[in-house]
């Protein structure tokens, strides 16, 4: 039996693409969406190649980006988890003045 290959469309493609270069890892597009972490990978590559991109950038400065765009999402996170704290506290101490 062989093995169907998913077909996905120019513009799927793309999005996953400025995903990817936005800051998001392809493991993650992979769980969210269809298509294995490889397949977006390959996608990336062939666009950077294509867009002139891969040369612009040394393997150095492109890791560098991604761990600077991975602190900056764990720091998104963490802001938010900070803003529904205090809204809790808030509550609490509203509570407690009232009592």
């Amino acid at each position: 039996m062989t093995k169907r290959l998913h077909r996905y469309p120019e513009e799927f493609r793309r999005q996953m693409i400025d995903l990817v270069r936005s800051g998001r890892t392809p493991e993650e597009l992979s769980r969210e969406f269809d298509p294995s972490a490889q397949a977006i990978r390959n996608w990336v590559a062939a666009a950077g190649s294509e867009d002139g991109a891969s040369g612009d950038w040394s393997e150095d400065e492109r890791r560098e980006l991604r761990e600077a765009r991975a602190k900056i999402r764990r720091l998104e996170e963490e802001v938010e988890i900070l803003k529904k704290a205090a809204v809790w506290f808030a509550r609490e101490a509203g509570r407690t003045e009232s009592r």
